[in-house]
């Protein structure tokens, strides 16, 4: 999912500018022409939400059935399995979002303004580091070692239990301020709700696999980022971030900043 995420995060950042000249009649012409478009509301809004609903039911449900289905075919060839149900429908998604990303109401259009680039830039740059705790084990994903559930405590856990929700909701708000479409927001609201559902079937799943272990670790960590720190729960510490996958990732976001143009063109060319 780190390629999926990376390609998500890049997907708008291609037309950036710097412009802060004329905002307020740019805005202003902007809303005279669009905020009462007539049929806004295209057929590309219900096929997004489908897409996301699919996805969501063929993560989520894998998910749910790991422990049976690694039972059945075992470990590594069920993380197989896993991979190739969600990658292509991940990619699907991920494609019809590039080349849809503009359809319906554009409501607002920040663009212009001085320093949203940077802010939107720097949102999604912090979005990585949430969203990107399983890169830790690269190995496990790949099933090239054997795949684990694991019971975190540190890091970017002591911030969030679940830094992949957080990380989404920064990427999604990055992504609404720059784009404004009522699409790109129908789309964050899809996902922000998939990751909601991924809290609750995540410690679900922690719970019933530990028990009381996954109660004590709940007890100490805190869903809604650094809570658990301000409550005197958890204490940060920097050196847990010290670690080779955070270079991984840095390098990861620098690539697809230099190729994100190149992808953008290539998934133009994909008609649906």
């Amino acid at each position: 999912m780190l390629l999926i995420h990376s390609i998500f995060i890049f997907a708008e950042l291609d037309s950036i500018t710097t412009s802060g000249s004329n905002i307020l009649r740019s805005l202003t012409s902007n809303y005279n022409q669009m905020i009462f478009q007539e049929n806004w509301l295209t057929s590309s809004h219900w096929i997004m939400l489908g897409l996301l609903g699919g996805f969501a039911v063929a993560h989520s449900g894998l998910a749910a059935l790991r422990n049976r289905g690694e039972q059945l075919i075992g470990i590594r060839l069920y993380r197989v399995l896993f991979a190739l149900v969600s990658l292509p429908l991940a990619t699907i998604l991920i494609i019809y979002f590039f080349n849809h990303r503009y359809d319906g109401l554009l409501l607002w259009q920040l663009q212009s303004f001085s320093g949203i680039n940077i802010l939107v830039w720097i949102l999604s740059a912090i979005s990585f580091i949430f969203l990107y705790p399983a890169t830790f084990n690269l190995l496990e994903i790949a099933a090239i070692s054997k795949p684990q559930v694991h019971l975190y405590e540190t890091g970017i856990i002591r911030i969030t239990r679940h830094p992949q929700m957080v990380g989404q909701v920064i990427w999604c708000i990055a992504h609404c301020l720059w784009i404004g479409t009522s699409f790109t927001i129908l789309t964050s609201f899809g996902l922000i709700a998939h990751h909601l559902f991924a809290v609750w079937h995540g410690d679900r799943r922690l719970q019933l696999r530990y028990g009381k272990a996954f109660e004590a670790v709940k007890a100490r960590t805190s869903v809604i980022p650094f809570r658990a720190i301000i409550d005197g729960r958890q204490t940060l510490n920097l050196k847990e971030f010290i670690r080779p996958a955070y270079l991984g990732i840095t390098i990861f976001v620098l690539f697809f900043w230099w190729a994100h143009p190149s992808l953008i063109r290539l998934t133009a060319m994909v008609n649906f």
